[in-house]
């Protein structure tokens, strides 16, 4: 049952960051500023905000579990999709991506 919830969250996080990250792309005329977005920003403004600072940084990172890695890698990934899927429509010739 455990990894049911993982399995789900995983997909969430996926298709969240993908369809953001594709109207981000469509309404910026952008291809690859979701992904920037989510690696510059989100992901150390969550890490700095949920650190504990009586722990060492290194500490604090071996504290999140499988899950957190696998829901960040998801999300990753789904920006990185909506990305490439943005360049391969325009490459295809339609102009409104």
């Amino acid at each position: 049952m455990g990894w049911l919830i993982v399995l789900v969250l995983m997909v969430l996080f996926f298709v969240m960051m993908f369809g953001i990250g594709f109207i981000l792309n469509m309404l910026m005329k952008t291809t690859w500023f979701p992904a920037y977005v989510f690696i510059i920003i989100i992901l150390p403004i969550v890490v700095y905000t949920l650190w504990d600072h009586d722990k060492g940084f290194g500490a604090y990172l071996a504290s999140f579990g499988l899950v957190d890695y696998l829901t960040a890698f998801a999300g990753l990934c789904g920006a990185l999709l909506s990305g490439w899927t943005i360049q391969k429509l325009r490459q295809g010739g339609y102009k409104m991506f």
